[in-house]
């Protein structure tokens, strides 16, 4: 299969502060641009991979013995674990706020080498065996950018208020710099990354079906990020940040 849309150079669909340290190159091989933002780097590539790729992709994540997948309303079914997926093991955790016991605002999944258990939030995932698919999405990306990724975190947003809060992706596992690449799938999705030290000073990311964005550098230490609700949003998105886990 064809992993890329072999079209021509895209335009960058966000504006970039018009002040130094901030610049965009575009890579006529990995088709997409270079970025590079003051104590960080981004590579964003808006049609990664090509839509046939996507599309399977979204029937792969959603299969079932229960359901029919284009049809299913996810959000109404409150024990999704119930479900027998046949490719991804989903899952709802929770979180503890206040003393309450609180779901968290999407589902998820945890993939990945034996022993790569991976701790957020106080919720601790111990990883699910890599699949075919995953595994071909993984080396895809690893064949282009030179990296190496031995787990891969899924977060389906099954429509606009699913969401991610304010976050960096520092826990210890994943080291001081940690490269992280997000594949995305599904409907377009807001991803809004601020300085920590400045938050007035941020970036509006959309991603869309099939579009890759790579973080690296110091990104983790100096920005955060979110993926904020989004009411008009009726459908899913699907997000995979693969990672280095270290034990």
């Amino acid at each position: 299969m064809d992993l890329f849309d072999n079209s021509d150079e895209l335009s960058l669909p966000f504006r970039l502060p018009e002040q130094n340290g901030y610049k965009s190159n575009w890579s006529e091989e990995l088709r997409g641009y270079h970025i590079v933002i003051p104590n960080g780097h981004l590579f964003y590539s808006e049609r990664f991979f090509s839509k046939k790729i996507s599309d399977r992709c979204l029937e792969y994540f959603q299969e079932n013995s229960n359901f029919d997948w284009q049809n299913a309303n996810w959000k109404d079914i409150s024990d999704i674990e119930s479900i027998d997926f046949r490719n991804i093991h989903w899952k709802q955790d929770s979180i503890n706020l206040y003393g309450k016991k609180l779901p968290l605002p999407r589902l998820t999944s945890w993939y990945g080498d034996k022993g790569r258990d991976y701790t957020y939030s106080s919720i601790t995932s111990r990883p699910n065996d890599w699949n075919d698919g995953l595994l071909y999405l993984k080396r895809e990306i690893e064949r282009c950018f030179g990296a190496q990724f031995n787990s891969v975190l899924l977060n389906w947003y099954r429509d606009g208020e699913d969401y991610l809060n304010w976050h960096s992706d520092d826990e210890k596992e994943l080291g001081r710099n940690p490269t992280i690449a997000s594949a995305n799938f599904g409907e377009t999705r807001d991803f809004v990354v601020r300085r920590k030290d400045e938050k007035d000073q941020k970036l509006i990311i959309p991603l869309k079906h099939g579009t890759l964005l790579v973080m690296s550098g110091e990104l983790q230490q100096f920005w955060e990020h979110s993926v904020p609700k989004r009411k008009k949003v009726s459908g899913s998105r699907f997000n995979l940040t693969f990672r280095n886990i270290g034990i």
